[in-house]
Formats: C-alpha cells, sequence, structure tokens
C-alpha cells in the first residue's frame, strides 16, 4: 500500500484474492482487504462504481464480475471529501475523545443528526466544528460516524466515531449487544412483579431480583409515522429490563433501564405499553398525571415537566482500535435532579 489506510491523505491498496474467497468481485473484495482499511462491502461497491477499482490498470466496474484466485486488484482510495453539512460553533460537553473517537454529554433538545426540519443546531454541525481536521474520514467523507442515537430530548452520553476504523469496530459491537448503556427515567406508578396486571401482560416478565423484563417487535405506527409501536407479527426484535430504583408515593419511580437491542423510542414505547409511561413523555406518556393530594408541589412539577424524563446515564464498550475497556457516567442533569427532589418532597 503506498498511503496510510485511514484514506484522509489518499493512496493506495493492493489485494489479493485469495482461496476459497467468493465468486463475485465486491464480496470477494471485503472478504480480502484487511481489517485496519476499514473498508465496508457498501464502501466498496460505491468504489467499484466509481471506477476506483482495477486489475492490471484497468478499471472493473461490475461488482458481479468473477474474481480467480491470486488475482491483485488495485483500490484507489480518495482523499476524505468535505460534506455539505455546515460545521458550527456550538458548546459541547466532551467526556473523552482521542484520534478515533469522541464521548459527548448531550444536553437535552440537541437534534443528533441534521434532518429537513432541523438542519442546523444538531451534533453533527457541533461536531463538525469541534472535530475539524481530526475527522479522518467515514465512508470517504469528512463527517463524524453515527452509530447510535438518542432523541432530541433525552439527555445523556453517546459515543461518535471520527474514523472508519472506529465506525466499523463501534458499529459490530452494537449489533452484537455489547454495548452497556444504561438510563436513568423517572416513570408514572412503580411498576411491580406483584402487579397481576403487568404479570398478564404480553412480552413482560420479572427476572430475579424483580427486574422487569419486556420483549416485543417494534414498528413504525400505522398512522403515525413519527411514532413507534408495539407489533407482533413484524418490525424488529427489541428487548428492555428495567429496575426500580426509587418510588414516590405510589405515584411514579425512578427506574434504572438497559437496553439489549436499541431500537427508536425503545425506552419510551416499552414502558409506556407496560403502563409505566415516563413523565413529560407527549408522545408516549397519555394522559396519565401525578396526584397533587399525594406528591404535592411534586405532582405540579411531574405534571409541568417539559420533556421526556429519561437521561443516557452510563456507557460501556470496548475501544475499537486499542481494545480497551471504556466505562462512562453522567450524573443526572438540573431539570431531572430537580424533579426527583420535588417528588421526594412531595
Amino acid at each position: 500500500m503506498d498511503g496510510p489506510f485511514e484514506d484522509d491523505e489518499g493512496g493506495t491498496l493492493a489485494v489479493t484474492i485469495g482461496p476459497d474467497a467468493p465468486a463475485r468481485l465486491d464480496k470477494a473484495l471485503a472478504a480480502a482487504v484487511p481489517e485496519e482499511a476499514a473498508l465496508s462491502r457498501s464502501r466498496l461497491m460505491r468504489m467499484i462504481a466509481e471506477r476506483a477499482v482495477s486489475r492490471d490498470g484497468v478499471a472493473v466496474t461490475d461488482p458481479k464480475a468473477k474474481v480467480v484466485e491470486g488475482e491483485v486488484y488495485t483500490l484507489r482510495l480518495d482523499p476524505a471529501v468535505a460534506v455539505e453539512t455546515l460545521a458550527e460553533d456550538i458548546p459541547l460537553s466532551v467526556v473523552w475523545e482521542d484520534a478515533d473517537l469522541i464521548v459527548i454529554d448531550k444536553p437535552a433538545g440537541m437534534v443528533v443528526h441534521p434532518a429537513p426540519g432541523s438542519p442546523s443546531g444538531t451534533l453533527v454541525n457541533a461536531l463538525l466544528f469541534h472535530c475539524g481536521d481530526t475527522l479522518s474520514g467515514i465512508g470517504g467523507e469528512r463527517r463524524p460516524g453515527i452509530v447510535h442515537r438518542i432523541d432530541k430530548d433525552t439527555s445523556g452520553l453517546l459515543v461518535v466515531a471520527k474514523s472508519d476504523r472506529a465506525h466499523h469496530g463501534l458499529a459490530r459491537q452494537f449489533e452484537d449487544h455489547s454495548v452497556n448503556r444504561h438510563y436513568l427515567a423517572v416513570v408514572h406508578g412503580v411498576p411491580s412483579s406483584a402487579d397481576p396486571r403487568l404479570r398478564g401482560l404480553r412480552g413482560v416478565s420479572f427476572e430475579a431480583g424483580g427486574i422487569l423484563r419486556i420483549a416485543t417487535h417494534l414498528a413504525r405506527h400505522k398512522t403515525d409515522r413519527q411514532r413507534q409501536a408495539v407489533v407482533w407479527d413484524e418490525g424488529r426484535h427489541a428487548i428492555t429490563r428495567a429496575r426500580v430504583v426509587e418510588g414516590f408515593g405510589g405515584q411514579a419511580a425512578l427506574v434504572d433501564c438497559w437496553l439489549e437491542t436499541g431500537r427508536t423510542h425503545q425506552i419510551r414505547v416499552h414502558l409506556a405499553y407496560a403502563g409505566h409511561g415516563l413523565v413529560g413523555d407527549q408522545t408516549y406518556g397519555g394522559k396519565k398525571r401525578l396526584s397533587e393530594k399525594v406528591l404535592g408541589q411534586g405532582a405540579e412539577v411531574g405534571n409541568s415537566f417539559p420533556r421526556q424524563a429519561l437521561h443516557a446515564a452510563s456507557l460501556g464498550f470496548d475501544h475499537p482500535v486499542t481494545g480497551e475497556r471504556l466505562e462512562f457516567t453522567s450524573p443526572l442533569p438540573a431539570d431531572i435532579a430537580r424533579l426527583i427532589e420535588a417528588l421526594r418532597a412531595g
């Protein structure tokens, strides 16, 4: 190879087709490229289409082209290109950063990724400014690699890749569910294994120590495309576990939730399905209100809470390059901390 694997500076990579390789070019290259090159099959297919893959000096543009053991293909690694998303000088709470990844403690109210309704002011806009030239390229673009998201009005920890090798390594850990993620939530009611309603609810069970386990499928709501819904014969498998940390007069509880899977709005949908929707959740919380007779001012604070009371409190994973185990925690933000104090005071 004439240049570094990380292709911010460009270069070439010679790849030899090995024995027992898949018969078609794109699959064979995906199997043969060194892991540290961090070239996904989709990236390789784009390179083939862009005439960046050649054999004996001739570009090969058919991803289904047959390959033969011993053939050598040259991959042109173009410099990472700048993306059109605007870099914005937005303050960030950086918990950890090195050449390959960055861990952010995101405030409530910040969207993670630009979208038609939120083209600016997002975490990606802020990261483009903060990281600048330290972004070595994700999929050939100089951009941060978003491997997971948390909702706009959820606060807390998330990790973002700065390099292709980190992006692939983190994505694998999220896919095999080896990332440790705990969320703290304030919910209506107090989930209990003694509740016959919960015990009779499909997909709900209790494990040792009173841990609530919710296992369903989740899919986009049939009439409201902005919401997710519990389904059984379609969608994607989702498992959430929750443990009550503290109860407040039988009206509300602080719960520790952790994910076996990571689907859109998973905790919010699952707890609402179990009858314990999050305080302040305008989308899934329903019309439940805390009793002022029981909780006094705490009910007033809870009933007017302006966002879902959900915080990504801990995050643990293996560094995708060094292999070091990293564990991070984030204290409750001031608004949820005030809500809990009000509920305690009653």
